[in-house]
């Protein structure tokens, strides 16, 4: 039997712990429970939204006027090579699973917050790497149908911090197959210790965010990226720049809008500083987009999801 509450604070779901009451909540489980929500959404003609770990996702101060369904499926099978994993699983478990029985190729998602059925429906990468590099197969129920679907990697469209799923909500994701690679367990943990190592010295922590705020830009600017590799020493990939770069570069390092407030670490993170609204974020982050775009010509595009909107 679900358990649907009513007006839940969503605040305390999200990393950013910014966000008001959903007018209807439930966790699920497994399939079967989500399947359930989905129909009771349905037949009370509701909005839903698949709410994972809370991270790169931005809840508006009024709530959301529809079904959350937290995702709390946390099945891993492995077997050889291969696993697969539950979209509510966390990706620090999938990690720690994958050196336990001496897998490599997920090393790169160390310290990286969320589910790994967030992780796949954006693509999430780091260091080199990116959760389609050893994605072999994604389960969705298409909610319209409901029904499930198996989609081969070939056919998710998976591009930078970007899949198909990220262009149709109707379609959940339940579970993925990855395939790894056998690797020495020492190798592999010692990779995964100098990631989380290098993420404590670049990254803030503590304060609450979403993560990355912004998606690295395309910079058809010449100048700009010539100016960035002799600035950083390394060339960009693919012609994108970091948007923390850029914000920085237009001296927005530090720049506050009530609670929130631009990280002076890592200029992509726009932390909660202490009771920060999502109007606080909104503003903010419009002010960045409006400044970039002006003294650099640069259009950034958000990277977290904004819900209730």
């Amino acid at each position: 039997m679900l358990d649907i509450q009513k007006e839940v604070l969503l605040a305390k779901y999200t990393t950013f712990r910014i966000g008001g009451p959903a007018k209807y909540f439930v966790e699920v489980r497994n399939q079967e429970e989500l399947e359930d929500a989905l129909r009771f959404g349905k037949d009370n003609k509701l909005d839903f939204f698949v709410l994972g770990g809370g991270s790169n996702v931005l809840v508006s101060d009024k709530g959301y006027a529809g079904l959350v369904i937290k995702n709390k499926m946390c099945c891993v099978a492995i077997d050889g090579e291969k696993l697969e994993i539950d979209s509510g699983v966390f990706l620090a478990k999938v990690v720690r699973d994958a050196i336990d029985h001496n897998l490599s190729g997920m090393e790169w998602a160390t310290g990286i917050p969320g589910t790994f059925g967030g992780a796949v429906r954006g693509n999430a990468g780091a260091y080199g790497g990116e959760i389609k590099d050893a994605i072999e197969s994604v389960k969705v129920l298409d909610t319209e149908k409901m029904e499930m679907i198996t989609f081969q990697k070939e056919e998710c469209d998976f591009r930078y911090r970007h899949s198909m799923f990220k262009l149709n909500p109707k379609l959940v994701i339940v579970s993925a197959i990855l395939k790894l690679q056998k690797g020495n367990k020492d190798e592999i943990q010692k990779k995964s210790q100098e990631i989380i190592t290098g993420r404590i010295k670049k990254l803030p922590q503590g304060a609450p965010s979403a993560g990355s705020f912004f998606i690295n830009p395309v910079v058809k600017n010449e100048q700009l990226r010539k100016e960035f590799e002799a600035e950083k020493g390394v060339k960009s990939k693919e012609s994108k720049l970091p948007a923390g770069w850029l914000i920085e570069k237009v001296d927005l390092k530090g720049k506050k809008v009530g609670g929130a407030v631009v990280n002076e670490m890592q200029a992509n993170y726009i932390l909660n500083a202490g009771n920060a609204t999502a109007e606080d974020v909104v503003i903010l982050s419009s002010l960045i987009k409006q400044k970039v775009r002006v003294q650099l010509g640069v259009q950034l595009k958000e990277e977290v999801q904004f819900v209730g909107f």
